[in-house]
C-alpha cells in the first residue's frame, strides 16, 4: 500500500490531521480523501453483507471536534452519492454508533472521532452489527483507496437527521431503574449527588439526559458543553490533569461520586466521595468485582500492564481467573470473545486505559455503560450501608509505578524489537533471581522478590517504541529493578536509552 494511505491506519481506526496550522502536521484528511474513505467503506460493507452499496443503510455520528461538521458533510455526501440511505446522527458517543446498528437494523455505521488526541486531529471508526472492525478490515478499506476502487455513483441516496442519543440515553436510564429496583421507580437516584466531567467532549449528555431525569443532583458538574478546542483539559481518564479536575469537582461539591469520560465516551473513570480515583488498576478491580458477582470463577481478560496486586485480587479475593493479554483494546476484546467461544466463562475484557467491554453489553467498550454499572452498584451498596471502596478494599496497590519509553532507531523496528526481547528472555533465564512470568503473552515480564516488584518490556502496537513498565511495593524498588535491566539494555545499540539513564541517574 502507498505510504500516504498506509499512514492513516491507527490500529482499528483511521486517523489523520483534520485542521491546518500545526507545524509539522500538514492537513491530510481533506474532503476528497474522507469521501474516498467513505466510499471504500461502503464497498467493504457491500462485500460483507452481499448487498449493493446503493442498498445499504448506514449511520454517521461525530464527537465535538472542530473539524467534525466538515468531515461529517464529506462522509454523508459521499455515501448519498453512492445511493446509500444515511442516518445523520450529529453529536454522538462512539458506543451509540454501534448500538444504532442493532436498534435500527442498519448495515453499518461511522463515528467521526480521534478519541483523546489533540484538537487538530480526527478520524473514522466503523461498526457493523457484529461490532467494531479489526485492523485487517481497516487495511482492506484503505487498500480500496490505494487502488482507486470505490463504490460507483447511484441515484436514490438520502440522508435524514436523527437524534439517536435521546434513545441511547433512555436505554441507560432503563438499566439504572431496573438495576436499582427502587421504590422510587422513576427517580431511583434521588438523594445521590453525582458530578460529571465531560472534558467538553460528547459526554455531557450523561449528566443532562441520564442522571438528572432520574433524580440525581448533578450540581458541580464541569465542562459538559461541547467544545472541540478542549480548552480546559484533555478529555482522557488516563490524563493527570483530567483526573485532577474531576477529583476537585467531587471535593468542591461534596458529591457522592464523580465520573469522567474521554472525548467520544468509549472510556470512563470515576472518583469516590473522598476524592480517591477509581482509575487504571482500581477501575479494573471494581469492574471485575461487579462482573464476577453473577459469574463465579469467571475469567477476566486484561492488557499486559496490569499490576501484581490486581492478579492477586481477581484470583484470591474474587475467586476469578486473571488472563493477561496484549495491549490494544481490540486485542483484549477479541480474546475475551474467543475464550467464550471455547467454552471459557469470560464476562469482562478491560484495559487499564479505561476501555471496558462487558459480555452483557455485546463486548462493546462503552464508558457510559461502565459508569452506569458502577452507579447501580453504588446505589445497591448504599442501601446496605456500604460504599464502593468496600468492594476493592483488599486490592494491594504498588508503592511506585513508572512507564519509560525507548525509541527504536532502526527502520525495521519490529524485527529489531523482537531481537531485543529474545535476548532479554535468555538474559533473564540466566539469572536465578529473575522470575519470568508464566502467564506472559506480550513482551517479557520479570518479577523480583527482593524489590517486591516487576518490569514488563514490550514492543508498541503501532510505533517504533519499546515501553517499559515498572512497579514495586517498596520505595526505591523500581530504580533498583531498572538498574539491573540497564545492564542488559546498554548492549542494545539501536535503542535510545535516554529515559532509563535519566531515571536511574
Amino acid at each position: 500500500m502507498d505510504k500516504f494511505w498506509k499512514s492513516f491506519k491507527s490500529g482499528t481506526d483511521i486517523r489523520g490531521v483534520a485542521v491546518e496550522g500545526v507545524e509539522g502536521e500538514p492537513l491530510n484528511l481533506t474532503d476528497e480523501v474522507v469521501g474516498k474513505m467513505a466510499k471504500a467503506f461502503l464497498l467493504w460493507l457491500s462485500g460483507k453483507t452481499g448487498r449493493k452499496p446503493c442498498e445499504l443503510n448506514v449511520a454517521v455520528g461525530h464527537d465535538s471536534r472542530i473539524s467534525a461538521d466538515r468531515i461529517r458533510s464529506a462522509v454523508v455526501g459521499a455515501m448519498v452519492d453512492c445511493g446509500a440511505r444515511v442516518l445523520d446522527c450529529g453529536l454522538s458517543s462512539t458506543p451509540s454508533m454501534f448500538m444504532i446498528t442493532l436498534d435500527k437494523q442498519l448495515d453499518g455505521s461511522v463515528q467521526i472521532t480521534a478519541s483523546h488526541h489533540p484538537y487538530h486531529r480526527n478520524g473514522l471508526k466503523f461498526f457493523t452489527p457484529q461490532g467494531g472492525l479489526d485492523g485487517c478490515d481497516i487495511e482492506a478499506i484503505l487498500g480500496f483507496c490505494d487502488e482507486g476502487t470505490f463504490s460507483e455513483s447511484a441515484e436514490g441516496g438520502s440522508s435524514e437527521k436523527t437524534d439517536y442519543m435521546k434513545e441511547y440515553a433512555a436505554h441507560l436510564r432503563r438499566l439504572i431503574c431496573d438495576g436499582i429496583n427502587s421504590e422510587k421507580a422513576d427517580r431511583p437516584l434521588e438523594g445521590l449527588h453525582i458530578v460529571v466531567d465531560a472534558g467538553n467532549g460528547a459526554g455531557g449528555f450523561y449528566a443532562y439526559d441520564v442522571l438528572e431525569p432520574l433524580g440525581a443532583d448533578i450540581s458541580g458538574s464541569v465542562f459538559l458543553e461541547p467544545d472541540g478546542m478542549f480548552p480546559n483539559h484533555i478529555p482522557n481518564p488516563e490524563d493527570k490533569e483530567a483526573m485532577k479536575s474531576i477529583c476537585g469537582a467531587v471535593l468542591n461539591s461534596h458529591a457522592d461520586l464523580g465520573v469522567i469520560f474521554d472525548t467520544d465516551v468509549d472510556r470512563g473513570g470515576a472518583v469516590d466521595s473522598s476524592g480517591a480515583e477509581i482509575n487504571r488498576n482500581r477501575l479494573v478491580a471494581l469492574a471485575s468485582a461487579i462482573a464476577l458477582e453473577n459469574c463465579p470463577g469467571g475469567t477476566i481478560v486484561t492488557d499486559s500492564t496490569t499490576s501484581a496486586g490486581l492478579k492477586k485480587f481477581i484470583e484470591g479475593t474474587l475467586g476469578g481467573v486473571h488472563y493477561r493479554y496484549r495491549r490494544g483494546y481490540r486485542n483484549v476484546i477479541n480474546r475475551a470473545v474467543e475464550l467464550n467461544e471455547q467454552g471459557i466463562d469470560c464476562p469482562l475484557a478491560i484495559e487499564t486505559s479505561g476501555h471496558a467491554a462487558l459480555r452483557d453489553n455485546y463486548f462493546l467498550d462503552d464508558g457510559a455503560y461502565l459508569v452506569t454499572m458502577i452507579i447501580i452498584k453504588m446505589a445497591q451498596l448504599r442501601a446496605q450501608g456500604r460504599t464502593l471502596a468496600s468492594l476493592t478494599a483488599e486490592l494491594e496497590e504498588p508503592r511506585e509505578e513508572f512507564e519509560l519509553r525507548f525509541r527504536i532507531k532502526t527502520e525495521d523496528f519490529r524485527e529489531y524489537g523482537q531481537q531485543v526481547l529474545d535476548g532479554l528472555e535468555a538474559y533473564a533465564a540466566s539469572h536465578e533471581d529473575w522470575i519470568i512470568a508464566d502467564d506472559n503473552r506480550e513482551g517479557i515480564r520479570v518479577s523480583f522478590e527482593e524489590e517486591q516488584g516487576w518490569f514488563l518490556l514490550r514492543l508498541s502496537v503501532h510505533d517504533p517504541i519499546m515501553p517499559l513498565n515498572l512497579e514495586s511495593m517498596k520505595e526505591g524498588g523500581c530504580k533498583a529493578i531498572a538498574s539491573g535491566l540497564y545492564e542488559y539494555l546498554k548492549g542494545c545499540g539501536s535503542l535510545d536509552l535516554t529515559a532509563i539513564e535519566t531515571f536511574i541517574g
